[in-house]
């Protein structure tokens, strides 16, 4: 699918009709047919999907013909917690900009609404780019607070249950911090594309003379990926620091369990010898035709069950 914008009285509008001209033209799952129509129309090669998948910089990043070609990796659906990332790449030639994705990453959404109603004035397809570019890094500022909200809500479920009202059920917490980690984890992926493309991006614009003002924004965008990066990486530490805390804790739940089989077992060690000695099918033992040996048995009994419990309460061990 084709979706066109152009750009009357410097501000994003949607299009229909000749491809030409579009100002923007975003390819989502392109067919061939489609794709060989923005060929024909803007006489340049669009990336395939395959092309879009390598991972050489030399891949990502060039310009051939006058056109730059710069591909990121982005993610769709992050909200769910289970994120899909794929290639994005962005087509910038004198006269057009082109977006093609294989998935639908929101900011393609709510961007070109967002811009027509609020009146962001563009100059151009690099003006669109950087728009475009800020609205992404936005998106990608959104998910990492997100990400760290929640990862400080599970950290007070997990240091401080008794404010948060219950007990942590350590499996749904271990299976969050997973969540979040993945998520943190595609998100530094994404981050260090973007921020090659940024960098790559503002060097095409100095060499084109861009106007000053896009030159500032496009070092802004370098600056405000570097404090991503930073952030992302802060957050990893942290769901790190959580997950280590969480495995912690099961272990010291885990070794309590232990320790009160252990005393369970210490107790009733005594009574249990006793009561095996009584049990003794001997036909001279001295106790059997004595009218108190029950009640001497249960007593013995009793007395070396307490005994280990008051020891182990004294010495702090209960």
């Amino acid at each position: 699918m084709i979706f066109s914008y152009s750009l009357h009285d410097g501000v994003l509008t949607p299009t229909t009709g000749d491809l030409e001209t579009a100002l923007w033209l975003d390819l989502d799952n392109p067919t061939a047919e489609e794709e060989a129509a923005v060929e024909a129309a803007l006489r340049c090669n669009i990336p395939t999907q395959a092309e879009m998948n390598e991972i050489e910089i030399s891949s990502r990043l060039y310009t051939f013909n006058h056109s730059t070609f710069m591909t990121a990796i982005l993610p769709a659906n992050s909200d769910s917690g289970d994120p899909v990332m794929g290639p994005v790449s962005f087509v910038l030639t004198p006269s057009h900009l082109v977006t093609v994705r294989y998935h639908n990453p929101r900011v393609f959404v709510s961007f070109p609404p967002r811009a027509h109603a609020t009146q962001i004035e563009m100059d151009g397809p690099s003006g669109v780019l950087v728009g475009l570019m800020e609205a992404v890094i936005d998106r990608q500022a959104d998910i990492l607070e997100r990400a760290a909200a929640e990862i400080d809500a599970q950290s007070r479920g997990v240091f401080l249950p008794v404010k948060c009202g219950k007990n942590p059920d350590y499996q749904k917490v271990l299976e969050k911090i997973g969540q979040m980690g993945n998520l943190n984890s595609n998100i530094r992926d994404s981050l260090l594309t973007l921020d090659r493309l940024v960098t790559y991006l503002g060097q095409v614009l100095t060499k084109q003379d861009a106007s000053p003002d896009l030159r500032e924004r496009a070092r802004t965008l370098a600056s405000d990926v570097k404090s991503l990066t930073d952030h992302a990486n802060f957050v990893a530490s942290k769901i790190t620091f959580l997950l280590d805390a969480t495995l912690g804790l099961i272990n010291i739940e885990q070794n309590s369990i232990f320790k009160i089989f252990s005393v369970v077992s210490v107790i009733f060690l005594p009574p249990t010898l006793i009561a095996s000695m009584f049990g003794m099918n001997f036909a001279h033992m001295p106790e059997l035709q004595w009218a108190y040996g029950y009640p001497y048995a249960i007593g013995l009994m009793v007395t070396f069950a307490v005994l280990p419990f008051l020891y182990f309460k004294y010495k702090k061990w209960l």
